[in-house]
């Protein structure tokens, strides 16, 4: 059996990332934790943690998870933009 994969470029939401980065700020603000700290417990640089909330980037699936475990929340929950 072939499986063809299509290679989608330039996919890019802006409205949802921003809220995305909305929603990180909130939960670490949350929980009292600095974008230092979130950085040095996440393994992520601080400037990544600043893009990721300002909505400038568009984060893999991995980083998605470690800020999850970073804010010892379940992975739903931080992606929950509802």
């Amino acid at each position: 059996m072939s499986h063809e994969f299509e290679v989608v470029i330039g996919i890019r939401n802006e409205q949802l990332l921003k809220r995305f980065g909305e929603r990180v700020r909130f939960l670490r603000s949350q929980k009292g934790i600095s974008q230092e700290k979130l950085a040095n417990l996440s393994g992520i640089t601080i400037s990544q943690v600043s893009r990721i909330e300002r909505g400038e980037v568009n984060t893999t699936i991995s980083t998605l998870e470690v800020l999850s475990k970073s804010l010892n929340i379940p992975l739903p929950e931080l992606v929950d933009l509802s």
